[in-house]
């Protein structure tokens, strides 16, 4: 099984890709940074069943340049995690225009591009499993937040269009919303709180992971469509 986990060089990425890898399956990590993804496939040790691309998913040939160079180097793409996110915050009236375009177009478009680029191999391999990495921000909006919240709801949309789009076509889609997630991801005062009272309360990237490869792994008669994942002992407030 073949698995292009965007997003990859650290983080819930990171520990997505290393899920697979740990199961024998092929894994392509994909980021912006060369040296990240060298590190990174470093880390996992698998040799020849681990595979770098470097993309920036905000562009539409770079996410089919990913998935084409997949195809060329294991036959095909079995799995798609829609992982690479971007969180920037601030109030509407003093949020610029350059970071609402890269929020939007990250964690939105990029997605979109992926999933344009993968459905067609996925097609032609007789199916496949595509995940969205979101956030429980798409359905709890906060002040601050509104670019970031409006991109997850936006792609909670999107997954679920998409889903019945292709089901038909064998091919599984799934949308992950965690909430606090200790990846040094912070938000507005829950950045502060953690750093007051550390951050075991939260959620763990190996937590995801293992949530990400229970949904691919599943019996192909059943799709958990839609998982919310929470901190099961979060910090009292006041």
């Amino acid at each position: 099984m073949v698995a292009v986990v965007t997003g990859s060089s650290r983080g819930i990425g990171f520990a997505i890709a290393k899920a697979f890898a740990s199961r024998g399956m092929q894994v392509v990590l994909t980021a912006r940074k060369e040296d990240e993804l060298r590190k990174a496939a470093a880390a996992l040790g698998s040799g020849s069943s681990v595979h770098t691309v470097r993309a920036d998913i905000r562009k539409p040939a770079d996410a089919d340049l990913m998935v084409k160079d997949t195809v060329q180097r294991f036959g095909g793409v079995d799995v798609l995690v829609n992982n690479a996110g971007v969180g920037k915050f601030a109030n509407v009236a003093d949020f610029s225009i350059d970071d609402w375009q890269q929020v939007l177009e990250t964690n939105l478009s990029g997605a979109f591009y992926c999933c344009r680029a993968a459905i067609p191999e996925m097609k032609r391999r007789g199916g496949g499993y595509i995940v969205n990495i979101s956030s429980l921000a798409g359905k709890n909006p906060f002040a601050g937040g509104a670019a970031y919240c409006a991109s997850k709801s936006a792609l909670n949309a999107f997954s679920e269009a998409l889903m019945q789009e292709v089901r038909y076509d064998n091919i599984r889609v799934s949308y992950i919303m965690p909430g606090s997630v200790s990846t040094g991801f912070g938000v507005g005062g829950e950045s502060e709180l953690s750093t007051r009272l550390g951050a075991d309360w939260k959620i763990a990237p190996e937590d995801v992971a293992e949530v990400v490869v229970e949904l691919v792994t599943l019996n192909q008669r059943s799709l958990a469509s839609r998982v919310e994942l929470r901190p099961s002992r979060p910090p009292r407030k006041g």
